[in-house]
């Protein structure tokens, strides 16, 4: 959200956190951040990507750079193992028509391919399991492969997808997760009615956390499912999503803002990454017990 005053609405959360970079931006100081579309580290664990209005940024080894690949819009941002996958629309010249579907790419944005849906659909939640290349997308309007609103997975890269039945979920999808080895494994941020988990691919959902939550993360070790929440003051918890238990994690100092976007990195798994709706972006490399500041609402710290 742009607006602190919005931002505690949370009416439509995660559609309106990307950064929008500067023309030919290269430190952050160069870059204006402006919105936050998602969150994901390189499958090497060397760059974290933040998928913007305008393109792909960067940051690495201490520096904010912009990403080679066409500068599109990139929505419902999505990471796994092999693959970047998007929703959005298209950069000027880029020949894709608009909104482009779903694309993906196996060279961290340089290139990308079609999945279908162009034309037709931009999905702005979209999730996927890091080992499995599943999907899973939350569809607002009906489409060619999709009938009815609601949340739909594929497991073959868009040829055919399903729709979920979601029994016992309330409220709306503020986010998605999906677990890393067990594609049928998805949990659902459903904001002021919480956070839910299904073990047979969105058919049933039961409730884990009623707080008003706003974003999820599957852990890659499969066991624990990170999410924010929302109750007077921010908050990140860790959940063993099949014990119950739970740490919540020390924050940063957060000010009327939330957490949009949590990410891990595949290469050194202490190490993780946030992004809020006010565009500031934390790492910690010591599993959420201190954090370092990279970007303050929009300026380096």
């Amino acid at each position: 959200m742009k607006h602190a005053n919005k931002l505690f609405a949370f009416t439509s959360l995660l559609a309106g956190a990307a950064l929008a970079l500067a023309p030919g931006a290269g430190a952050l100081a160069q870059v204006t951040l402006t919105h936050v579309h998602g969150l994901a580290y390189s499958a090497d664990g060397k760059s974290l990507y933040v998928p913007s209005h305008h393109g792909l940024a960067i940051y690495s080894e201490g520096k904010w750079s912009k990403a080679p690949g066409p500068q599109h819009d990139y929505m419902g941002f999505a990471a796994s193992k092999n693959y970047f996958f998007s929703s959005g629309h298209p950069a000027p010249g880029s020949g894709l028509v608009n909104p482009f579907g779903i694309i993906r790419s196996n060279d961290g944005g340089k290139t990308w391919e079609k999945l279908g849906l162009e034309r037709e659909s931009d999905f702005h939640l979209m999730a996927a399991s890091h080992g499995t290349d599943a999907i899973y997308v939350y569809n607002p309007a009906p489409n060619s492969k999709m009938q009815a609103p609601g949340i739909y997975s594929t497991v073959n890269q868009g040829f055919t997808w399903a729709r979920a039945r979601a029994s016992g979920l309330n409220g709306e999808p503020t986010g998605l997760a999906v677990h890393p080895q067990d594609p049928k494994s998805v949990a659902v941020a459903a904001g002021k009615s919480g956070l839910y988990i299904s073990s047979d691919s969105g058919e049933s959902f039961r409730a884990v956390a009623s707080d008003q939550v706003l974003a999820a993360f599957f852990d890659l070790d499969g066991k624990h499912l990170w999410y924010s929440s929302y109750a007077g003051a921010p908050a990140l918890t860790r959940l063993n999503w099949q014990t119950g238990q739970k740490r919540t994690a020390t924050l940063p100092p957060i000010t009327r803002d939330a957490i949009a976007y949590i990410a891990q990195n595949p290469k050194n798994t202490k190490e993780y990454a946030i992004a809020t709706f006010e565009r500031s972006v934390y790492l910690s490399r010591d599993e959420g017990k201190t954090w370092t500041q990279i970007a303050d609402r929009g300026r380096a710290p």
